[in-house]
């Protein structure tokens, strides 16, 4: 369990120390967020803060990971999700960057390189055997996807991937939630290399998951501490594409697929009001939010940004130990 430790550690030192001068570098390349006019008013001050901030995170969490690592294949292929979604936001926001605007890489772009993730994901489950069956808790059901859960596999990473990037507009917001779920999956596979046998005969694999999982909090939490109210810098897709993507990974990896609505609930439910928007808006002609995603809802409504903040890592909490007691209860209890 030390290597746990200390790849939390590197990570948060690594983070913290390179922190000032990557943010210096990005304000001296202009590397600044440019910001909707559509959303809340007082974003506009926001208008140049240094952004792609994920690209610290990532940086840091490879650093952290690589000396401590078993290199299992289960946590390699996570660590590939995150750095390979981190990409595709990177290009999103290069692209907002060097055209000058607030919209990136088109969409279908995006879901086709995603889709290519995907595809990598699916050839490493077939190598490691892993079950196409869908596990539903609370009714103990394995359901047969067979052929269907490689198509299932591109619906969780596209839509982690895109509900985290959907909870980056407070500060701290994603990354507060993304740390909180993460650490989630990080005392899952910390359970689950002490629940696996005598410590000579333990699950490495599990000890591997629960390493990346903790080279990411760690290099998060230096990040929050430039983000936070107000943001020195912000992630940007970079950062939540990467965020979600990890979220995925592990879901897949640890067959939670069904748990990450619970884990990543804030996200689910991120990406359930800007849906639920734009059909209402469709079909019937009116808004049931004054602003999606809901976090802009609150902020039209004149809450702060660190109520609105605190009071969603709240919410992660709660959701994430319900995710947790399942998962314990259902992998464990019987």
């Amino acid at each position: 369990m030390t290597r746990v430790l200390i790849a939390a550690l590197i990570g948060l030192i690594v983070s913290i120390l390179a922190g000032p001068r990557f943010i210096a570098f990005l304000r001296k390349n202009e590397f600044g967020q440019h910001i909707r006019e559509e959303g809340p008013s007082h974003h506009i001050a926001k208008a140049g803060t240094p952004t792609m901030g994920g690209l610290l995170i990532l940086f840091a969490a490879t650093v952290a990971f690589l000396p401590v690592s078993h290199y299992r294949l289960q946590a390699l292929t996570v660590l590939f999700v995150t750095l390979a979604c981190g990409a595709i936001g990177f290009l999103d926001d290069f692209i907002k960057l060097t055209h000058r605007r607030s919209l990136g890489l088109p969409g279908r772009w995006k879901l086709l390189l995603l889709a290519g993730v995907t595809l990598v994901v699916a050839i490493v489950s077939r190598h490691l055997h892993l079950s196409t069956d869908l596990y539903l808790p609370v009714i103990d059901v394995w359901v047969p996807l067979s052929y269907a859960w490689y198509p299932f596999l591109f619906i969780i990473i596209a839509g982690a991937s895109n509900g985290t990037n959907l909870a980056d507009g407070v500060d701290g917001l994603a990354a507060g939630t993304g740390m909180i779920s993460l650490f989630t999956y990080m005392a899952m596979m910390v359970v689950s290399f002490v629940r696996s046998g005598t410590p000579a005969h333990r699950n490495l694999t599990t000890l591997d998951l629960a390493i990346v999982a903790a080279a990411l909090i760690g290099a998060m939490v230096g990040f929050l501490w430039y983000n936070a109210f107000p943001a020195e810098v912000i992630m940007g897709d970079t950062g939540s594409m990467a965020i979600g993507g990890a979220l995925a990974a592990f879901a897949i990896m640890t067959k939670t697929e069904v748990l990450l609505l619970l884990i990543g609930g804030i996200f689910v439910i991120e990406a359930l009001s800007v849906m639920i928007q734009v059909f209402s808006f469709r079909y019937f002609g009116r808004r049931v939010f004054l602003m999606a995603p809901i976090h802009h809802h609150f902020e039209m409504k004149a809450w702060s940004e660190t109520k609105i903040t605190i009071r969603f890592w709240i919410v992660a909490g709660i959701l994430c130990a319900a995710g947790f007691a399942l998962y314990y209860r259902y992998f464990f209890g019987r």
